[in-house]
Parts: structure tokens; sequence; C-alpha cells
């Protein structure tokens, strides 16, 4: 394994660091409030980021996203690019590629997942109406309590209760968008669907696609997790060895350096397991329990770091003009999108433990 990243996607990521770097900042974020930031959504597709994805990668996207968690810019890249392109890329009939791909390169087009977060999850999915038919439109019917960027999307892809695959664009009869408050501010919505049309994706295939992009988006947030982590950290540190007590630094006590230091190995453990998973998927190897590791990884250990970066702040942390507050709350809010680490680690036995087919 080699995760040296090739030319094209270092220099989507230096890219991408500096125009995050240069129109996320805290003065910025603050004056949105828990808007998306229209603007450098349209920065980053007018510097052609989004559609760079089909030439570096799913690894090049963890380390676009990387660059987004550390300053934790309020654009859908992860839902738009895991859901969008790449699921099209993959799965999606010649036609629909012609039809589709452009609007997501440019970012006139946006997508968004009604995904739940575990396989397994209760959450409800769409019916369709009838009998599948292969290739035809169909209606669907159903709920999901919570779509990240759904209020940014003009498309959803939306898997059924048999794990069919739909696009259903938001705006036409029967398609309903309701806004709802999460942790972090993900332009999140409640779907709703009431016969509404539908276009499946593709059209037969011998794999999973239904797996195949929910690992997609798993390793995907994984890697947003391990810049969320990072830029925690980073703020962290700064406070701490600028930030004087007693005479001396708060960095030069032993059990502050303990925290950051196992942070920090949280974090590269964050970003190993999701660089794997990626490479694999890009190299057409079989993901799904290197994503779900990346998964359990972005989840328990972000949990762990983002408290730390937290507490090492004092009572500046829990000041909403500090920063450091946007990082917790998007540590918080990948963790329970990614799901409670011990349903991963049950869907990881439960995928590790499979009869193999003969």
């Amino acid at each position: 394994m080699d995760f040296t990243p090739t030319e094209e996607q270092r220099a989507a990521s230096l890219l991408a660091a500096e125009i995050f770097g240069d129109l996320s900042t805290p003065e910025r974020l603050a004056a949105l409030g828990t808007s998306a930031d229209a603007d450098l959504w349209k920065a980053l597709c007018a510097a052609g980021l989004p559609g760079a994805v089909a030439e570096t990668g799913l690894l090049g996207l963890v380390l676009m996203l990387e660059e987004q968690g550390r300053t934790t810019a309020q654009v859908p890249l992860a839902a738009s690019c895991v859901y969008g392109l790449l699921a099209l890329g993959a799965h999606g009939s010649e036609e629909q590629r012609a039809r589709l791909l452009p609007g997501l390169r440019d970012g006139t087009e946006v997508a968004a997942g009604a995904f739940a977060r575990t396989a397994g999850a209760g959450v409800p999915r769409p019916v369709p109406s009838g009998p599948p038919t292969t290739g035809a439109p169909g209606r669907l019917t159903g709920t999901v309590p919570v779509v990240p960027w759904l209020c940014e999307a003009t498309l959803v892809l939306v898997p059924d209760a048999r794990r069919g695959l739909w696009l259903v664009r938001v705006g036409d009869p029967g398609v309903g968008v309701e806004p709802v408050a999460t942790t972090a501010p993900w332009s999140a919505g409640r779907l709703t669907l009431r016969d509404a049309p539908a276009e499946p994706l593709g059209g037969p295939a011998p794999h999973d696609p239904y797996a195949e992009v929910l690992a997609t988006a798993r390793i995907a947030f994984a890697g947003l997790q391990a810049g969320v982590c990072a830029g925690a950290l980073a703020r962290a540190v700064a406070h701490t060895t600028t930030r004087e007590q007693f005479g001396r630094p708060l960095a030069a006590n032993q059990g502050v350096q303990l925290r950051a230091a196992e942070a920090y190995m949280d974090i590269e453990a964050i970003r190993v397991t999701a660089y794997e998973a990626a490479w694999r998927r890009d190299a057409g190897m079989d993901a799904a329990p290197h994503a779900l590791t990346a998964a359990w990884w972005a989840s328990e250990a972000g949990k762990r770091v983002v408290h730390t970066g937290q507490h090492l702040h004092g009572g500046i942390g829990a000041d909403l003009d500090h920063p450091v507050h946007r990082h917790f709350l998007w540590g918080r809010q990948l963790d329970a999108h990614l799901g409670a680490g011990a349903e991963l680690l049950e869907e990881l036995g439960a995928l590790l433990t499979k009869e193999p087919h003969a």
C-alpha cells in the first residue's frame, strides 16, 4: 500500500487548503450562522475542485475534505461528491452521467443522500410503488427524518426498502423538504415522499450499489472528521502554548502534553484508516470492512479528540465567540452521523464472519 498522493491529488488538496483558509475564516463563519456558504461553494466549483474528484478519486476527495474539516467550512462538498459525482460515475447509466455530471461538476446541481447512518439502522426507507421494473421510472413513498445538506440539494439519492437506489428531484410534486436543526450547520432537512417521481440509478449490476455508496460515504465522512479533529488539536496547541498559568505556559504541564499526544495518535488512526479504505476503493478492491473500520475510528476517536480540544481550552472553549466550539459540534455531529461505535462494530463483526459465496 502506498498512500503517497499523486501530483493531481496533492494539487487539489493544496488548492482546497488555500481556498478554505482564505474564505472560511472564524469571522465569516460567525456571520453565516447556520447558513451554507454559497460564495465559498461557488469559489470551490469555479476552481474545479468538485469535478476534480473524477481524476483524483476517493483518496483525493478525502484529502480535500480534511482541509474542509480543519476550517469547518459550511459547504456540501462531501455529500455532493459522494452521492452525486462518485455514485453516478460508478453506477449511473451513460445517459444519466451525460445529463447530470456536468451540473454536479460546476455546482449548479448539488446532491444529497437519504441514507441511514448504518446498514442496519432503524430509519424507515421509502417504498417504491408496484413491482420493480428494470430501468423504468417509479414512485416512492416514505420519510427520512434527517438528510444532511438536503436544504441545499437539487438532487437526492434515495435507497428504498429493497436497497435499490433512486434519484429524486427536489421540487418535484410529492417531494417535501422541511429544515431540521442539527448539532452542526449542515443545512439538514426532513425528506417526505408521497408518490414522488423517481428514476432508478443505472441498471442491473452484479454488485451491490447500495453497499458501495454507503462504504464510500463512510470513508469520505471519516476523512472530514480527520480534518475537524486536526483543526481542534491545532487550536488547542496554539492556546496552551501561549496561555500562561502560574508563570508558565499551560503546555508545560505534563497532563496537557499527554492529552495532546493521545489526541494526535487518535487523529493519525482516523487518517490512516480513511486513507487505506479510500486507496482500496480507488484500486477496485473490497473496501467494505475497511470503510467500517475508518467509520469506527472517526466516530469513537473523533469524539475523544474534540472533547480534548474543548477541555484544553478550559472555560474559553465554552464561549461561542471562540472558534473551537465549531470543531466540537462538528465532531459530535459526525460521530452521530457515522453511527455509534457499538453499532459499527456489530456490523463489522457480521461482515467478517459472513460465509463466503461458493
